[in-house]
């Protein structure tokens, strides 16, 4: 996986959030930033936020994969 992936699932997080991510091993850093691209891709609800506002269905995928992964 790209790091750039990983870069900009870390930039969609807030801090707090992205602290979490940051402390796992990076391999699970790469495994969330994949379910975040995967969540990206198959929710249909992101997409309509994403023509509003692409940055905010970014944030909304980046929190419901941290929720899945730490709830």
């Amino acid at each position: 996986m790209p790091i750039d992936t990983l870069e900009r699932f870390l930039t969609a997080l807030c801090p707090r959030d992205r602290e979490r991510v940051r402390q796992q091993p990076h391999d699970e850093q790469e495994q969330l930033a994949a379910a975040w691209e995967q969540e990206l891709r198959e929710d249909t609800d992101l997409d309509t936020l994403s023509e509003l506002s692409p940055a905010a269905a970014e944030s909304e995928a980046a929190k419901r994969v941290i929720e899945g992964r730490f709830a």
